[in-house]
């Protein structure tokens, strides 16, 4: 009985969210019952046909592609990484997976304003690019360590018999090291997902063009341009923002469970 008052508690406010997205902005917050008196999809509507005669649709289409681009480069550059850590021998290679590993322990806010300078220089502020490029340059060290955990519980033996089979680095990696770490690939895969599709600070700095805008910009919106009359609105994408992360967890938290376990016991 413990255990379900205490997870009630802990999904009340997102039901309430649910609860409040279907009221009248009028009976919002002056209203103590949970369920609305008077159903309405009026905040839907007006949430959908967004701001400044920009649809939300837009901004989820820009947010969309912006976790697309950052999947893709946390995919390709943290596995080759991870790949070489594991399995190719080069210099000072302990070294440089020691840096790798202290630059988790760096928080964002300690880098944040070198990068932006860095971008600034490059007259890349105001795109996309200050939020793809460093996940195709295998930043990321927590996706790096966890999938070369994942690696060096791949047998050796299998790398013997594929350079038999005449394959190289580049062909163990696509044909046999990919295939194989493909939990721990569809855990980078989800966990950068939620964390670009939170992700509020980063987009903030670096996009000001409103047609650039992701939902988690395009959110604020509501009570910047239009105050406290647009509640029911921001409630009601916010819903919305809420079912692609609901989504994929749900259908992936199996790879999710066996990529973590798996590369931290077999590690």
């Amino acid at each position: 009985m413990v255990i379900i008052l205490a997870g009630f508690a802990m999904i009340y406010p997102l039901l309430w969210l649910i609860s409040a997205s279907f009221k009248p902005n009028t009976e919002i917050f002056q209203s103590i019952s949970f369920f609305p008196t008077t159903f309405t999809f009026e905040n839907y509507s007006q949430g959908w046909a967004g701001l400044s005669g920009i649809g939300f649709d837009k901004f989820f289409a820009n947010t969309f592609f912006l976790v697309a681009m950052c999947i893709i480069g946390n995919i390709i550059a943290c596995s080759m990484a991870a790949y070489a850590f594991a399995r190719l021998e080069f210099a000072l290679r302990k070294l440089w997976f020691a840096i790798m590993l202290v630059t988790m322990m760096l928080p964002f806010h300690v880098t944040v304003i070198p990068q932006y300078i860095i971008f600034n220089k490059l007259d890349l502020i105001n795109t996309y690019w200050p939020l793809i490029l460093p996940k195709f340059l295998a930043v990321e060290g927590f996706f790096v360590f966890l999938i070369v955990q994942f690696v060096r519980s791949i047998p050796r033996d299998l790398d013997e018999a594929v350079k038999i089979d005449g394959c190289g680095p580049i062909k163990m990696y696509l044909y046999l090291i990919m295939p194989l770490a493909l939990p721990a690939i569809i855990t980078t895969t989800i966990f950068t997902f939620i964390w670009i599709w939170n992700d509020f600070f980063g987009q903030l700095l670096y996009i000001s063009e409103i047609q650039l805008y992701t939902v988690a910009l395009g959110l604020r919106m509501f009570l910047d341009a239009m105050g406290q009359n647009s509640w029911g609105a921001l409630f009601a994408m916010s819903t919305l923002s809420l079912i692609p992360l609901f989504t994929v967890f749900i259908f992936f938290q199996r790879y999710l469970i066996e990529g973590i376990t798996t590369g931290g016991l077999k590690g």
